[in-house]
């Protein structure tokens, strides 16, 4: 009877434990969308820090550049590699190119500059909010009478919604001209045809959506981002574990918004369901 109450004390222990993971994840919730609006009430408060902003534009778009312009080109000369094998069967080599260029526009372009943004400039945002937390520099801001959220925070997220659209569309061009290397001077595919059939099936809502997704995620992953730096804890350790959160969570939320957002679009942009 003795052990019964003790496996019983045990797991009413674990369950209190669980619940309060529970209770915490509600408390990060809760904690995360405050910082999102006192963001936003910053972001239109003066004064309006040009400076950083541009530099934050240099730090996530600029030095970003490179690896998403060589994720872009591979993943267009991948792309087509894969659509030739499949259209080949059907005689339909010609619909390579307008097949990457829809994919790529729509999806493959927000999403995967996302994830290199994210992986290259997010993990350095949540490293550098981190570091200046455990060393208390963000305290020594508030006692130096200036707001660290629209000092830091701020001048972020507006480089990220203002450089994603820019980079998704330079991803665009690389990935269509990866596939035309591939497709049009290595397969043989005619490039007339292969140009043709992009100006037929591709319109300028397909450009437009990719661009409006990269704005969103551009603003997901700053916030996520910045959030898990800005209040990080327990010295080195802890600024290691939030620039990891960082990136992980980041890349989740962004397939779970792209998917919501791809449900939006099909609702309600006028253009987007092909054929409709």
């Amino acid at each position: 009877m003795h052990i019964f109450w003790q496996q019983l004390l045990g797991c009413a222990m674990k369950n209190s434990f669980n619940f309060k993971k529970f209770l915490s994840l509600f408390e990060e919730l809760g904690m995360f969308f405050l910082l999102c609006a006192e963001v936003i009430i910053a972001t239109f408060r003066p004064p309006y820090r040009i400076k950083n902003i541009l530099k934050e534009m240099d730090t996530i778009g600029i030095q970003s550049l490179f690896v998403v312009l060589l994720t872009g080109a591979f993943t267009g000369m991948v792309m087509a590699l894969q659509s030739l094998n499949v259209f080949a069967k059907f005689n339909a080599e010609g619909l390579v190119g307008s097949t990457v260029a829809i994919s790529v526009a729509r999806e493959l372009g927000p999403v995967l500059s996302a994830f290199m943004v994210t992986g290259r400039a997010g993990s350095a945002m949540s490293t550098e909010l981190g570091s200046m937390r455990v060393t208390e520099q963000i305290d020594a801001l508030y006692t130096m009478g200036v707001d660290p959220k629209q000092y830091l925070i701020v001048p972020k997220v507006i480089a990220g919604i203002i450089m994603l659209p820019i980079l998704t569309a330079a991803f665009n061009l690389v990935s269509v001209a990866g596939s035309y290397f591939v497709a049009v001077i290595l397969m043989g595919v005619d490039a007339g045809i292969f140009i043709d059939k992009i100006r037929y099936f591709m319109d300028p809502v397909d450009i437009i959506s990719g661009l409006i997704k990269a704005a969103v995620f551009g603003y997901v992953l700053t916030m996520i981002c910045t959030y898990n730096g800005f209040y990080a804890s327990g010295g080195a350790k802890g600024v290691g574990e939030a620039t990891t959160r960082s990136v992980v969570v980041s890349f989740i939320t962004i397939l779970i918004v792209d998917y919501f957002l791809t449900v939006l679009m099909t609702k309600y942009l006028p253009g987007y369901v092909l054929g409709g």
